[in-house]
């Protein structure tokens, strides 16, 4: 627990507590499990302070001096730690949410004890951070390269699922290849292969659950009664969450004679032409307006 004298003068305001630091340089406040949710600490002495499973929850540490600080299981959620001095800081179990770490100093030379807790919206808020830090908190070496290739993404989807005739499996390969190549997290299966109700359910899950549905219209696809189904309920989802949720791909012209409201729908919106996705010149041109529709609905 901390220490009833120390934060008692810490209460007082930062002013105090670097007046108090000043007059006794060799005493090491112990703030362990302090609860300092949204607490001003501008400018704070810090240096050397045990903060223990401290709660910094929306604290502001704005120019903060923590160098060789004890931040072990501290709460540093949504902590505002712009030009904070943490160089020597120790860490252990320490959660990092929602905190912005791109103008933090010292991170490459801060002690890690043990594996913390980071979040995406850390990673996604703070840039490129030193390699030493990243693999001190505990992120394996494949994930440290993969931040690196996705951090060039000017977008991001929570995720997107390609749906397919088995016979089509070939171009939705390369789609899946080339979208996860530009940092789109994607799964897809070919959804002629379901049967029963089996295919409802899958087929809900898969556009409750994903961001966007890519549908890949042909003649063996326009065939299978789940294409139907699959485009209604994706239709259905852009009416309740706003937005486009369904992109259409084309391999044929099997789209432009079918009759009824789902594929008038579909041709009411650009659908992705593919016809000639074999031609190298014509897939790509044809994939580069996917990623433009697809960026525009970020």
């Amino acid at each position: 627990m901390a220490n009833e004298e120390h934060l008692a003068i810490l209460k007082q305001g930062v002013e105090a507590w670097n007046k108090s630091r000043e007059k006794n340089p060799n005493i090491h406040p112990d703030l362990s499990s302090a609860r300092l949710i949204d607490a001003n600490l501008t400018n704070a002495n810090l240096n050397k302070v045990s903060l223990l499973r401290a709660d910094l929850s929306r604290a502001n540490l704005t120019e903060a001096d923590l160098n060789r600080a004890n931040l072990g299981g501290t709460n540093l959620n949504g902590t505002n730690l712009v030009g904070a001095d943490l160089n020597g800081a120790n860490f252990y179990e320490t959660i990092f949410a929602d905190v912005d770490l791109s103008e933090v100093k010292g991170l490459d030379k801060c002690i890690h004890h043990g594996p913390s807790t980071i979040d995406h919206r850390t990673l996604m808020k703070s840039g490129e951070l030193p390699l030493e830090f990243l693999r001190g908190v505990g992120l394996p070496d494949d994930y440290i390269q993969f931040l690196a290739s996705f951090r060039n993404e000017p977008f991001q989807f929570y995720s997107c699922f390609i749906s397919y005739s088995h016979k089509d499996e070939e171009i939705a390969k390369r789609l899946y290849d080339a979208l996860q190549g530009e940092g789109v997290r994607c799964w897809f299966a070919p959804e002629d292969m379901k049967i029963g109700d089996k295919t409802r359910r899958r087929s809900d899950d898969s556009i409750r659950v994903h961001d966007k549905l890519l549908l890949i219209l042909s003649e063996n696809s326009i065939a299978s009664d789940w294409v139907e189904y699959e485009a209604e309920r994706a239709l259905d989802q852009e009416r309740k969450r706003g937005g486009t949720v369904l992109f259409p791909i084309r391999l044929g012209n099997a789209i432009m004679k079918v009759e009824g409201g789902w594929a008038d729908h579909i041709r009411e919106r650009h659908i992705g032409d593919f016809r000639n996705w074999k031609d190298h010149d014509s897939y790509q041109k044809a994939f580069d307006r996917l990623m433009r529709d697809l960026k525009a609905e970020e």
